[in-house]
């Protein structure tokens, strides 16, 4: 066993501050000199970036669905040992979802930290800590920490109003600087231009405002991680990566250089050409707000169509497919002519469309992944199978001609890098 300091952020419900408040705390013990490791509980793309910018080191998943548990002990027992801290934001409510944020608390014995939104509520504060940790008796429960208090006698009375022995963490005013989002959530730490003076204010509110201290060590299982043979020494993979294809898992990177493949980062929007490759990975994120620079990068596009017509590897995720096909219609109406590698189209909607963990079955093997996105897609090809959800139902179709391989999916390459080998060697 391993011991490091540890604690699981969680709240009663979405849109109490987790993740703002997660960040701030990394950035406060990192610019103290702590190596602090933030991981994010579910399979989000988003949460992380910031947590990586704030700790200065890679924010994984933790999601015991999509990852599973074999995968998330291996990188909490690394953790522990390269790290002076750990953090974990939990996702939703402390008990919502199937895997919950609880579950991996208990599974893996991290204290919680309940933090919770007081701004409209006084003495009633002490009842929601009181249900948060006692409604699960075996969950390690730390303590609460008040966030947007409006006084400094407001945070008296959240305090009076905690039962006997409950740990508290301090409590932070309300404020402006909360992080910017969009429809799929925050926007992508690269493109918070003051991020950091932004987390910086935050750890400032933190250290001043709260009681904020470094928690009691878990004691985390000693397992190696996996063995996984470098299947692909010696090919090339070119990974699309800037404001529109940004939704990349740091795992599935970590497993493309254990697998012994090179990587190369190009960025479309910016209208750089595709480099020379063996494969191509376009991942999620939002071609539809970059529909201009896209479109007029035609050259990428022709280069593309000529990777594939030679029998090459092209594996393209979510807002990755959406550019292969031949029109994508923006959330204003407006339509663009996109990559056409793929016939049909991607219509934006005002609603979320899909969310949730699935299963595929592809020829290569087996592989989980996450579906999350505002567009529907039509399209005349067969699909050459359907993803599987995890509480069933119709899954998504996952497109295949020659080697290219995409479908609305985010697949999580770790829950088997052999299948990966095969889907882009």
């Amino acid at each position: 066993m391993t011991p490091c300091p540890a604690i699981l952020i969680a709240a009663p419900a979405s849109g109490q501050g987790k993740t703002t408040v997660t960040a701030a705390l990394a950035r406060l013990h990192a610019r103290q000199g702590r190596r602090v490791t933030v991981f994010k509980c579910g399979p989000d793309f988003l949460d992380p970036q910031i947590h990586a910018f704030a700790s200065g080191r890679p924010c994984q998943n933790l999601d015991l669905g999509m990852c599973g548990e074999s995968d998330a002990r291996w990188r909490l027992a690394r953790a522990a040992k390269e790290s002076d801290l750990i953090l974990v934001e939990g996702v939703m409510g402390l008990f919502d979802g199937t895997p919950s944020a609880a579950d991996i608390a208990e599974r893996f014995g991290i204290p919680v930290m309940a933090l919770i939104d007081a701004g409209s509520m006084a003495q009633t504060f002490g009842a929601v800590a009181h249900g948060l940790a006692t409604y699960r008796p075996k969950l390690p429960f730390a303590g609460v920490l008040a966030n947007r208090v409006g006084s400094a006698f407001h945070t008296e009375l959240l305090r009076e109003s905690l039962p006997p022995g409950m740990g508290w963490f301090g409590a932070l005013p309300k404020s402006g600087d909360s992080l910017p989002e969009r429809h799929l959530g925050l926007m992508q730490a690269a493109e918070i231009e003051d991020l950091g003076v932004r987390l910086d204010k935050l750890a400032d509110a933190l250290e001043a405002t709260a009681a904020v201290h470094l928690p009691e060590a878990a004691n985390f299982d000693d397992v190696p991680p996996p063995a996984i043979p470098p299947l692909l020494s010696g090919k090339r993979i070119a990974i699309a990566r800037d404001a529109a294809y940004g939704f990349i898992y740091p795992a599935n990177l970590e497993t493309l250089q254990q697998l012994g493949a090179e990587l190369c980062f190009f960025s479309p929007v910016a209208g750089e050409a595709l480099p020379e490759c063996d494969a191509v990975w376009l991942p999620g994120g939002y071609p539809e707000l970059h529909a201009q620079s896209l479109t007029a990068n035609t050259a990428l596009w022709a280069a593309l169509r000529a990777h594939v017509d030679t029998g090459k590897p092209l594996l393209a995720e979510c807002g990755g497919m959406m550019s292969l096909f031949e029109e994508v219609v923006d959330k204003a109406g407006v339509s663009h002519r996109f990559g056409g590698l793929l016939p049909g189209r991607s219509v934006m909607q005002q609603r979320l469309a899909a969310l949730g963990t699935q299963f595929a079955t592809l020829p290569e093997g087996e592989l989980s992944g996450h579906t999350f996105h505002y567009s529907k897609s039509e399209s005349p090809l067969d699909p050459l199978c359907r993803a599987r959800p995890q509480r069933g139902g119709e899954g998504e179709a996952i497109y295949r001609t020659r080697r290219l391989t995409a479908s609305y999916v985010h697949f999580y390459f770790p829950s088997n890098p052999q299948a990966v080998a095969s889907l882009l060697g």
